[in-house]
């Protein structure tokens, strides 16, 4: 790209004080710059009308007040490309139903599947018979993840949960996912409307059946992506990656399908099965901040958008 653009956009940015301060880096805003593309702050709290001209807003708030707030502004201003529709991304908040529509995407490639491991909601734990967990398609250990994925406290609350009274530690409503080995490695899928970029972190070891006859009750950890791997388990910086034309073809049917621009999934690769992989969560406006040459990637995606909305 040029060093000074013949055109400037204005891109307002609505976000969360601590999102601001990993995601408005000083070298996203130069890089910007030195682009095109203004990235200007949004007061949530004054009324969007007075802080215009946008040619495109980006947002991470959730309060019913910024909601109706953007609804009223967007209908003022149609011309305004506002990423992404609220009512979209209040799905991704849900852990039952950011995984729904995967069900529906028949991937498979290069001789590999995508796949959503088997999930139920617990409401009570009593009302949980752990006899019927085989017809459910589960088996322990499980994951049990709050129902809640907001971003609030608590919402990172995970556990592994090793058998019935595992259950009893739980807070709830929660939900519990298939644990699957993977070895070590979680492959995290950064979306940017077209920009697609897959990278590798740690994640859970795995567990052998030994070692499942020894544990008991529930395991928890904060984040899966930041939990060490025990044991010199797998080396995540050498594990292969996952096909680029999955990753392509997964990061496009599910743009389409939530009808989202922002968001990273992540995935793990079936230990068992080498061609099997698994979507385990789903998170809107991730820690773009986190990857290499994180600017460009992100700019780009601007630089696209307003473009093809203004041509």
């Amino acid at each position: 790209m040029s060093e000074a653009a013949e055109e400037r956009y204005r891109v307002g940015y609505a976000l969360p004080p601590k999102k601001v301060e990993s995601f408005i880096q000083p070298s996203l805003l130069h890089y910007a710059n030195q682009n095109g593309i203004d990235l200007i702050p949004i007061d949530p709290q004054t009324p969007l009308q007075q802080q215009a001209p946008f040619h495109c807003i980006i947002h991470k708030l959730h309060t019913p007040h910024w909601t109706q707030h953007l609804h009223q502004f967007s209908q003022q201003n149609p011309n305004t490309l506002i990423i992404d529709p609220p009512e979209f991304i209040q799905r991704l908040r849900n852990r039952l139903s950011m995984l729904h529509p995967l069900k529906h995407l028949q991937i498979s490639l290069q001789n590999a599947t995508v796949a959503v491991p088997n999930q139920l909601l617990l409401n009570d734990p009593k009302s949980f018979d752990a006899h019927k967990i085989q017809e459910l398609g589960f088996r322990f250990p499980v994951v049990a993840k709050p129902l809640a994925a907001d971003g609030g406290a608590g919402s990172h609350d995970m556990c592994l949960v090793f058998d019935r009274e595992g259950l009893d530690a739980l807070s709830f409503p929660t939900v519990l996912q298939e644990f699957v080995n993977h070895g070590g490695v979680l492959f995290k899928i950064y979306v940017a409307g077209q920009r697609v970029n897959c990278v590798r972190r740690k994640s859970l070891a795995d567990i052998s059946e030994e070692k499942l006859r020894t544990l008991t009750g529930a395991m928890p950890f904060s984040r899966v992506s930041d939990l060490g791997v025990e044991d010199g388990g797998a080396d995540a910086e050498n594990a292969e990656m996952p096909p680029q034309s999955l990753v392509g073809e997964l990061a496009r049917g599910l743009r389409e399908a939530l009808g989202l621009n922002l968001f990273n999934v992540d995935v793990i690769r079936d230990a068992k099965d080498s061609t099997r992989y698994l979507v385990i969560d789903i998170n809107y406006f991730p820690g773009y901040a986190k990857l290499p040459s994180y600017e460009p990637f992100i700019t780009d995606f601007l630089l696209d958008v307003v473009r093809t909305n203004t041509a």
